[in-house]
């Protein structure tokens, strides 16, 4: 299986999805080792890196991770767009704006993570998480949409996004929610268990929507 994290961006000297994905490194989950690769914060580049890591890997569960500062608790992303509208610029310098992440592409994609299964795990583990409908117009939504593209053949492939808090440090300095990297460590583990072992999915009401 395949985690994905992102490189410091915008001024950060650390990313707290490369932090907490990188000490998954190796491990076993399910009897299945972690492979992880660390995702460059620039839009030229992110998506030749994301798919060099699946040649790599060919994984049977990814994984991509990124930092949404100002979330509280884990958001498990439920729609990639086909659309990058850059806030601020990229580590590169580049700012698109009202452009395709792939310009043939459907307008969407929906993960194939169990999202609902992976929120009512997380929840049970006492873990802040909620469902999300956005994963913004970003590098983070482009990774979402290009994983989800590039694996559009591979059914048997389920993958998905997830947006990690600040680290604690980070969230005191810009006053707004975050989490212990420990527990985005273990919110990490459950998903991709999770993932391995839910065929489906679940219908549960309620879980507050971001």
């Amino acid at each position: 299986m395949l985690l994905t994290g992102f490189e410091p961006f915008a001024g950060e000297t650390v990313n707290p999805s490369w932090q907490a994905v990188r000490l998954l490194d190796g491990t076993l989950v399910e009897g299945h080792r972690v492979a992880v690769a660390e995702l460059p914060c620039a839009f030229k580049e992110s998506l030749p890196a994301l798919r060099r890591a699946l040649r790599k890997h060919e994984p049977r569960v990814v994984v991509a991770t990124g930092l949404a500062g100002g979330r509280e608790g884990i958001s498990l992303e439920r729609i990639a767009i086909n659309v990058v509208d850059a806030r601020i610029p990229d580590n590169a310098g580049a700012q698109p704006i009202d452009v395709p992440v792939v310009r043939t592409g459907p307008a969407a994609y929906f993960s194939t993570l169990p999202v609902k299964a992976s929120l009512q795990a997380l929840l049970a583990a006492r873990i802040p998480a909620h469902v999300s409908q956005t994963a913004g117009t970003y590098v983070c939504n482009q990774v979402f949409y290009g994983l989800m593209h590039a694996l559009r053949h591979r059914p048997a492939t389920r993958a998905g996004f997830v947006h990690v808090p600040w680290l604690p440090d980070q969230a005191r300095a810009h006053r707004q929610p975050g989490m212990p990297l420990e527990q985005t460590v273990r919110a990490l583990e459950i998903i991709v268990r999770t993932a391995l072992a839910t065929t489906g999915d679940i219908r549960m009401a309620g879980g507050r929507e971001a």
